[in-house]
């Protein structure tokens, strides 16, 4: 990863995204480790996280995370999940962050000098094209090596750097025993995002 010790860093961290490259991995995330990681490799000025949650049910397997990230140096960004049933009359549940990923990443573009966008969803690339014109550098974050891969080739191909998610490994991965001290952040319970 190519960083400059004095520039402005953003992160913008599409929850199911990540989780799910995560998971096709097999390793869960520290968001500790992420966040410090990022620090380190210059100004971080903002670490957005998004992610729809599901508001109707009594207890939302997401919430543990969204609460310890939005007291952890994270902004949260969140909505409610929209529920439908399909035609074959299945259960769904839909939340895509898209478009406040988009806006956010827009508005804050002239206080950011590099903005790190941990997806792979193809809809992005314009998006990173028209912050690539304001001057920003771009890196994804995602992943190659799942089957299927987990990022968007014209993504890949937008952006001035891509980090492949399984060489962050060794810094990010959350250790397997919880610590003692509490210091780690929460995992996402798999059914937080098994249908968003």
């Amino acid at each position: 990863m190519k960083f400059y010790p004095e520039e402005k860093v953003g992160l913008f961290i599409d929850g199911a995204n990540l989780y799910s490259a995560a998971r096709a991995l097999g390793f869960d995330i520290d968001y500790k480790k992420l966040h410090t990681l990022f620090a380190s490799k210059g100004r971080l000025i903002r670490a957005f996280y998004y992610t729809a949650i599901i508001d109707d049910q009594e207890y939302s397997p997401i919430r543990p995370l969204v609460d310890w990230l939005d007291y952890n140096g994270y902004t949260l960004v969140t909505k409610p999940a929209k529920e439908f049933t399909d035609s074959l009359g299945r259960r769904k549940v839909k939340g895509n962050m898209d478009i406040e990923i988009a806006v956010d990443m827009m508005e804050m573009a002239d206080k950011l000098d590099h903005i790190v966008l941990f997806s792979g969803d193809g809809d992005f690339h314009s998006l990173v094209a028209a912050v690539q014109r304001k001057g920003v550098r771009v890196t994804v974050v995602s992943t190659i090596r799942s089957q299927p891969p987990m990022v968007a080739d014209e993504l890949r191909r937008e952006a001035d750097t891509f980090v492949e998610l399984q060489d962050l490994i060794p810094d990010i991965q959350r250790a397997h025993a919880p610590r003692r001290d509490g210091d780690e952040s929460p995992r996402p319970n798999k059914a937080a995002y098994e249908e968003v």
